[in-house]
């Protein structure tokens, strides 16, 4: 912050005596000295006052965006009814009765190679998937939508994406593909692409996907972070 200030100058000039005597006449009476003119002292200038100067105003603190929620437990109050195992390249969906804007839960089952969309704990969709092994397993845990992008090539494969919902930075996402036994991806889930663009148009950035490997979820069960 620049202050501001103001600066005092002050000249101060002596009164000077001036002495003369007049020369001696050359008569008898002596000629009264004359006095010297007065001097005056030159006047003191008054302070000069510099304009104060405004500091500058404060930037207000940037606005922190809010932090994603929490995932809260969500107890499943609907299985959609599909006869037998899911056979692969084919889906389910169902929106009859759910509410339009309950929140949205992604579960990966990577032993049973499917995927159940929950909205508001009821199922709304579910699909056989791809996903990845080897050398490029896909991550188990709990993961959040980051971005979302219709028509999306991937950078490392120069593969198409349709659909594409990222779930890590580094190349895992869910996306539409050709779902065929015995084939798999480098991480990612791969679902039908028709399956692919539903779930997109319901999904929003910060969704979350829970990915395990195993775990079973029927009536009543519990859909947690944890």
């Amino acid at each position: 912050m620049r202050a501001g200030g103001w600066m005092v100058r002050t000249g101060l000039v002596a009164a000077l005596g001036v002495g003369a005597m007049a020369a001696a006449a050359l008569i008898p009476a002596p000629e009264p000295a004359r006095s010297a003119a007065p001097v005056k002292a030159a006047p003191v200038p008054k302070p000069v006052v510099a304009p104060a100067i405004a500091p500058a105003p404060t930037p207000a603190p940037a606005a922190i965006p809010a932090a994603t929620p929490a995932l809260a437990q969500m107890t499943v109050k609907r299985i959609l009814d599909i006869p037998g195992p899911i056979s692969f390249g084919t889906y389910y969906w169902n929106t009859d009765g759910v509410p339009a804007d309950g929140p949205l839960v992604i579960t990966v089952d990577l032993e049973a190679q499917t995927m159940s969309v929950f909205r508001d704990g009821y199922e709304i969709g579910a699909t056989a998937i791809l996903y990845g092994m080897d050398e490029k397993p896909t991550p188990l845990g709990v993961h959040e939508i980051k971005q979302k992008k219709v028509h999306h090539i991937s950078n490392l494969y120069g593969a198409p994406m349709p659909y594409m919902m990222r779930l890590t930075w580094d190349g895992v996402a869910i996306h539409g593909s050709e779902v065929e036994e015995g084939r798999a991806t480098h991480g990612c889930i791969g679902v039908p692409t028709a399956f692919a663009k539903l779930v997109f148009a319901q999904a929003k950035l910060g969704d979350k996907v829970i990915i395990t490997r195993g775990k079973r979820l029927g009536m009543g069960g519990v859909v947690s972070p944890d």
